[in-house]
């Protein structure tokens, strides 16, 4: 990928000019409702965006139908062929897509170009390019009742695929929609969230640099009624979804309309489990520092600690280190790493987050106290304890650098808080026992269980969750298989 580590070649003030929806290959004015697009850690406007017209909602989804069979025919080398050249084009522009997604987002840049570019490319879209090779049929054999037949089973393109994206995580979330679909031999309608609509409207840009056929990929911009309109429209198959779970029931009873099928990533409030005997010097700066990056802003964020009474002090301790390390500010300043909230809405729902906490009884065990910035939609990193597990603090998402601890006295009431949510999305587990630590994280109910840090988000494995979390998987063989429909092929002989 185009290197972005030198902060000389980047122009930070940069944002994409791109204003125009992708319907097919044409680049087409919006049509709908307009609205004002801010850099969160300024406040200051940096785009007015129009949104789609309900005329051009049915213009992308019918560009898209006529781009389907002629996309599914394509041999898996031939669709893989197109996706890497259109990783291609987003490895050339990531000197534009980072500030981008800085400008827009809030992200740090010093997190921003591995997380929010560089893995989203090079890892998890070329994943998917190699995955549209693999041949999935499964030849069953045999079968003798009431007369001899052969079976195989193949897998067939689900459709026309409504890829809507939450604020976030803007190029990775979309990634992680139309790689598998393209992959697969979907086409698809791209939608993002209307606060970070920028960067998705800069991939229509590059969606035409790679040669992309007319109609496979489409993008529009929108409000709630476009987005209504996309995810009920008779003309998609499969909508994705991530963002709130409240969104995506919403989203679902859309959907229902027409039976079309659903994939929702949604939200989380993942328990970080610290089981007896865990060296806390060790993890506890690392566990602060992982549930506050991109200011909290991620459904995975492991922000509700359950720490074994035997080193709860400890490691409260331990964790006040983190909070020095804490920088909230300019995320261009490669030394910030607490970006702001997306919105002074969300900047108030956060804090009233702790605001309500402590009124409760709740206290600041730990915190950062340096004054924000004059401007910008930003919270001082907290963790809050003294709350009971029924809070709201506790059981709520978030979305912000605030983070709940409560402590346990067993392995098995570790287990049950850790379930004792309406979420399943991920959780970790700190044990030095490997063999406690996997019949733990077996136990807990989430669709990903991390032992003592785990690792990077890998391309070829599951992202989903259970509960409230959300419906189906992303990633791997798992987010391939959401769309495909299976075929039962029974010949005689």
């Amino acid at each position: 990928m185009t290197a972005v580590n030198d902060a000389t070649t980047i122009d930070k003030n940069w944002v994409p000019e791109t204003r125009t929806l992708l319907i097919g290959d044409q680049d087409v004015e919006p049509g709908g409702e307009t609205w004002d697009v801010y850099n969160p850690a300024t406040e200051q406007v940096i785009a007015t965006v129009g949104g789609a017209s309900a005329e051009q909602v049915d213009a992308a989804v019918a560009a898209a139908r006529r781009a389907f069979p002629a996309w599914a025919a394509l041999s898996g080398e031939q669709r893989s062929a197109h996706i890497h050249r259109f990783a291609d084009a987003l490895e050339r522009a990531a000197d534009r897509l980072l500030p981008s997604i800085v400008n827009e987002v809030g992200t740090p840049v010093s997190l921003a170009e591995y997380l929010q570019v560089k893995m989203a490319v090079d890892e998890h879209l070329r994943w998917a390019a190699e995955a549209a090779k693999t041949d999935r049929t499964v030849h069953l054999g045999e079968y003798d009742k009431p007369v001899p037949t052969m079976s195989d089973v193949v897998h067939d393109p689900v459709g026309v695929v409504a890829a809507i994206t939450g604020y976030n995580y803007p190029l990775n979330l979309a990634i992680f929609k139309f790689g598998a679909a393209l992959a697969a031999g979907c086409t698809v309608v791209l939608f993002p969230s209307p606060r970070t609509p920028l960067t998705t409207l800069f991939l229509g840009d590059l969606i035409k640099e790679a040669g992309l056929p007319p109609g496979v990929m489409n993008v529009i911009v929108g409000g709630t009624e476009v987005g209504k309109q996309l995810s009920s429209h008779p003309g998609v198959d499969r909508v994705s979804f991530t963002g709130s779970d409240g969104v995506g029931a919403k989203i679902m009873e859309q959907a229902a309309a027409n039976l079309a099928g659903v994939t929702l990533e949604l939200g989380g409030k993942s328990p970080n489990i610290v089981l007896e005997g865990v060296d806390v010097q060790k993890i506890a700066v690392e566990m602060h520092l992982r549930w506050s990056r991109n200011g909290g802003q991620g459904c995975a964020a492991l922000a509700r600690l359950l720490v074994h009474d035997s080193v709860y002090d400890e490691f409260l301790e331990a964790g006040a280190t983190a909070f020095d390390q804490m920088v909230v500010g300019d995320p261009w300043d490669r030394a910030t790493n607490i970006g702001p909230m997306i919105r002074p809405d969300h900047q108030a729902r956060v804090q009233g987050f702790i605001d309500d906490s402590v009124a409760e009884g709740g206290k600041k065990l730990l915190e950062v106290t340096k004054p924000l910035p004059e401007k910008g939609w930003f919270v001082n990193p907290v963790l809050l304890g003294n709350l009971p597990h029924d809070a709201r603090a506790v059981q709520n998402e978030i979305f912000g650098p605030v983070a709940v601890i409560l402590p346990f006295r067993d392995t098995e009431e570790a287990i049950r808080l850790a379930n004792d949510t309406p979420y399943g999305l991920a959780a970790n587990v700190w044990c030095d026992d490997p063999v406690e630590a996997r019949r733990v994280a077996e136990q807990i109910r989430a669709g990903t269980v991390w032992i003592n840090g785990g690792g990077a988000m890998r391309p070829d494995a599951p992202f989903g969750g259970y509960g409230k979390s959300g419906v189906g998987r992303e990633l791997g063989e798992w987010g391939m298989r959401e769309y495909l429909e299976v075929k039962h092929i029974q010949w005689r002989i």
